[in-house]
């Protein structure tokens, strides 16, 4: 496979990355980059998934009679606001 790379600023910015020593070459450069992006992704799907498993032992609880919403209480000395 053959890639083209059209915008002159993203080739000095390759070039760059592999004068430095970072990359040992273009191959090197995108498959780091690919890595990145699937551990991107990989993370993003794991916190979905976290929160899912949080609903899911909040909604299957052991004690369902006890409610879990935290009591509203009013403040004494509070001035009202109009807007």
């Amino acid at each position: 496979m053959n890639i083209e790379i059209h915008k002159p600023e993203l080739v000095q910015r390759v070039d760059a990355h592999i004068q430095t020593g970072q990359f040992r070459n273009a191959d090197d450069l995108i498959e780091k980059a690919l890595d990145a992006l699937d551990e991107q992704a990989a993370a993003a799907a794991e916190s979905t998934a976290t929160g899912a498993v949080v609903l899911a032992a909040l909604q299957a609880r052991p004690y369902p009679d006890v409610d879990l919403t935290p009591p509203r209480v009013r403040l004494a000395n509070v001035r009202d606001v109009e807007l």
